[in-house]
């Protein structure tokens, strides 16, 4: 179950991150989920904006790995403008920067992943593993990883 906190603390995240990057927009998980579920509408490129070693662990299904340090806007030329755009990461920082960055190459319509992969998977939505069902994200380090509920945080050395 996801409890109290774990919601309080990304809604202080969210805003510490909008006072860093204000003129970002966000997208809920919720409204992500219908949209991605909605065959009438056209589907947003998701970007996941964490290390390989983190995306090797799992990632949103179709979703492409950017480097969040480094955001490759040049390898999105032959991408339309007002192409949609949804980046994430693990709670919704690093994704930000990789937003703005979009934004300031010209893209219109990208948005930030609130709570990004760790609240997805918090609340059972589909991850993915070199194409099939995973349950396991990389919690990032043993700080964040205590956003990601136990059954669905990955193990890994620090």
């Amino acid at each position: 179950m996801f409890f109290v906190g774990r919601a309080l603390v990304f809604q202080l995240l969210k805003r510490l991150i909008t006072m860093k990057f204000p003129d970002i927009q966000w997208i809920s998980t919720k409204e992500l989920a219908q949209w991605l579920e909605d065959p009438a509408q056209l589907k947003p490129i998701l970007l996941d904006a964490r290390t390989e070693a983190e995306y090797t662990v799992s990632h949103l299904k179709a979703a492409q790995r950017i480097d969040p340090k480094v955001p490759d806007c040049a390898a999105f030329e032959e991408i339309a403008f007002d192409q949609p755009v949804v980046v994430y990461c693990s709670v919704g920082y690093r994704s930000a920067g990789v937003v703005q960055k979009l934004q300031e190459a010209g893209f219109h319509h990208v948005y930030n992943l609130e709570g990004s992969i760790f609240k997805w998977a918090n609340e059972n939505r589909p991850i993915f593993k070199e194409g099939l069902p995973a349950q396991l994200v990389h919690p990032y380090d043993a700080f964040w990883g205590k956003l990601v509920e136990c059954r669905c945080r990955a193990a890994i050395d620090y």
